[in-house]
């Protein structure tokens, strides 16, 4: 007779599983174009990250919303496997190159938008892309998430918690900063007495005598290896353009100015990087200039011609047919053409043209004529009598033509042929009281 102690007992209920982790939004660091913010938006909503690239270039482009939600982004969301993200850093003076692309892609962003605020049509399309993209990626994060009570199979959580830990390949290396961790001559990088702008003091006390000073002094110095050129290549930069730009400023156009001025600084760059091939170093900071200073370069060199650097304002009115020119130009500033007191008989035309290089041409035309007006606009607003002066459409490469008919009741008089020509800036049209 078998007694209770000859009884085998019953092996005991293997323990549930934790519930696993929900995933956390965070910047991918192996799926990435720029800075893994798409990468992470697309592990985290169970979205193809491709679809959020898209969008957000299609919003950078139409209103500039893609590139302050990407900066931002970028700075706020840190990156897989770490805790810190890029504004912490920069607000605690570890100045990184990753931290100043994110700042000025939103602020380009910011600017962008600003510029569009008055786009109706444009904001409109930007908005509703925006919240379609939020509500798509919502509803794929919502359609991803499954019920975490789920009754589990013993047998295999059993062989689950049994398994040995799965190995882990170690982390790799993060790449070097170009501000804390400074990439000497053979590739590696020289550690820095602190990372730190400003904050805690370091936790070694400083040597106190002279000697001491000076050999800490000379220690650090190699181990941060060739000496920066950065500081010296942007200032010589700078004294370059300022004298490129200066040389003619009174006798050339502006475009051509800024052409001289920005390849002298682009030289230097160029020179200073060959440099720092041979001695010293530079770093993101000075390719970034050297980039921005190329794009600046071929901006100015879209520059009409016809704008200098003086700006002025100038008033023609001349008093009868006679006085009046073929041609009026102005370089830069603001020009007002008053016809109003030209009387054009019936059965005549007068034919006259205005030109300014950047800035605002208007013409006010005679109460009675009728005006044939033709506009070439490189980059600017038409205005024309009747329209509202805070109605405001800037358009590239503008041509157009307009017929304004005398008003109701006026006395019949002649044609008016209007050409107007700006760069720049605002063509305007009015039409005199009386």
């Amino acid at each position: 007779m078998s007694t209770p102690a000859d009884t085998p007992l019953a092996p005991p209920d293997p323990a549930p599983d934790p519930a696993p982790e929900a995933p956390r939004l965070r910047r991918s660091a192996r799926n990435k174009v720029i800075g893994g913010v798409c990468g992470g938006l697309g592990r985290y909503c169970d979205v193809d990250p491709v679809i959020f690239r898209i969008t957000l270039g299609v919003l950078s482009v139409t209103g500039g919303l893609g590139l302050v939600f990407y900066g931002f982004a970028w700075l706020l969301l840190p990156l897989e496997d770490e805790d810190e993200n890029e504004a912490r850093r920069l607000l605690t003076g570890r100045v990184e190159g990753a931290a100043l692309v994110a700042v000025l892609m939103a602020l380009a962003g910011c600017g962008i938008f600003l510029t569009m605020l008055k786009n109706g049509p444009v904001m409109t399309f930007a908005v509703l892309l925006a919240l379609l993209l939020g509500g798509a990626a919502v509803w794929s994060l919502r359609r991803s998430t499954t019920p975490l009570d789920a009754p589990l199979d013993p047998v295999a959580a059993q062989a689950v918690a049994d398994a040995p830990p799965e190995t882990k390949a170690p982390p790799a290396p993060s790449p070097p900063s170009w501000w804390r961790d400074p990439i000497v001559k053979d590739g590696t990088t020289g550690p820095v007495a602190t990372g730190y702008l400003w904050g805690p003091a370091d936790a070694e006390a400083p040597p106190t005598d002279r000697a001491s000073r000076k050999a800490a002094k000379v220690a650090v110095r190699e181990s941060r290896g060739p000496r920066s050129l950065g500081g010296l290549l942007f200032l010589l930069a700078l004294l370059a353009f300022a004298a490129g730009l200066g040389d003619g400023w009174d006798h050339r156009p502006l475009g051509t100015g800024l052409e001289i001025g920005f390849a002298a600084a682009l030289a230097v760059f160029g020179l200073g990087l060959m440099v720092s091939s041979l001695r010293g170093r530079t770093g993101f900071g000075t390719l970034f200039l050297a980039v921005l200073t190329a794009a600046l370069l071929a901006g100015s060199a879209a520059l009409p011609k016809t704008i200098d650097s003086h700006w002025q304002r100038t008033s023609w009115t001349p008093a009868s047919i006679a006085e009046v020119r073929p041609g009026y130009d102005l370089g830069t500033g603001v020009a007002t053409l008053d016809l109003s007191r030209v009387a054009v008989p019936p059965g005549q035309t007068l034919t006259t043209r205005a030109e300014v290089g950047a800035g605002r041409a208007k013409v006010v035309v005679p109460k009675d004529v009728t005006v044939r007006v033709s506009f070439d606009m490189g980059l600017g607003d038409i205005q024309l009598p009747g329209e509202k002066p805070d109605d405001i459409r800037v358009s590239p490469d503008q041509k157009r033509t307009a017929t304004l008919a005398p008003p109701v009741g006026a006395e019949p008089a002649g044609t008016l042929d209007l050409r107007l020509t700006v760069g720049v800036g605002q063509a305007e049209v009015d039409r005199a009281a009386s």
